[in-house]
């Protein structure tokens, strides 16, 4: 079960900051990930990290202004959000991959099994 919280509405060049937490199986096994969908487009993957919290990926119109981050003890997985733009506003969900993927390899789009519930992000200009 994946749980996502801290959505909402910030002003464009605000920050915001996502969580997810996770339960079920042990939460280092799982690749996570965070996606967005905005309305009239596809879902796509923004960041992922690997189970190991040492390599991470992030779609280009997010680099430099994103981070994920985990933390294993907490069953735990974040998204920072920094200078954010309109653009970014979209629903966004948290996944973890079905299988279990080599310690420091991130997870991409199909691997994702699990899913949030989402969370909205709306970003005024």
């Amino acid at each position: 079960q994946l749980q996502a919280s801290g959505g909402g509405l910030v002003q464009a060049g605000g920050p915001l900051r996502l969580s997810c937490a996770v339960s079920g199986r042990t939460f280092s096994t799982y690749g996570m990930g965070w996606f967005r969908q905005a309305p009239g487009k596809e879902r796509e993957l923004v960041a992922g990290i690997s189970r190991s919290g040492g390599t991470t990926y992030y779609v280009d119109s997010v680099k430099g202004r994103f981070t994920i981050s985990r933390d294993n003890a907490k069953n735990t997985v974040y998204l920072q959000m920094h200078s954010l733009k309109p653009e970014d506003t979209a629903v966004y969900y948290c996944a973890a991959s079905g299988t279990i993927p080599a310690w420091g390899s991130v997870a991409m789009g199909s691997d994702y099994r699990y899913w949030g519930q989402g969370t909205q992000v709306t970003v005024s200009s």
